[in-house]
């Protein structure tokens, strides 16, 4: 199986930067090529897709909402997602999940990953 473990969510002001780590174990994640991903959501509302990347880290894919202001990245051998958050906004508040899916092919929906962690807080003040 694959355990994934966030970390890095914090309080912060409008304007600042978080990063977001999601660390992996399993046998399975050692052993297939695994696209991930990061998910947020916020209180009432759906879990929304944030970013995604590829195993090899050549494809990557940014909701419309953090383009330009997030950064999705990987470290294999380490067995690490990143999400770098910049110029974060209110609106950004919500609890963050990374979900990793028994494919390199990138998903946009909660139902493309099978894998899920437990997910970290940001909550960003104006």
């Amino acid at each position: 199986q694959v355990q994934l473990v966030e970390s890095g969510g914090g309080l912060v002001q409008a304007g600042g930067s978080l990063r977001l780590s999601c660390a992996a174990s399993g046998r399975i994640f050692s052993n297939y090529a695994m696209a991930s991903a990061w998910f947020r959501q916020a209180p009432g509302k759906e879990r929304e897709f944030v970013a995604a990347i590829s195993w090899g880290g050549g494809s990557t894919n940014y909701a419309d909402s953090v383009k330009g202001r997030f950064t999705i990245s990987r470290d294999n051998a380490n067995k690490m997602v990143y999400l770098q958050m910049n110029s974060l906004k209110p609106e950004d508040t919500a609890v963050y999940y990374c979900a990793c899916r028994l494919s390199n092919v990138i998903g946009v929906t909660p139902q493309h990953y099978g894998y899920w962690g437990r997910g970290t807080q940001v909550t960003v003040s104006s």
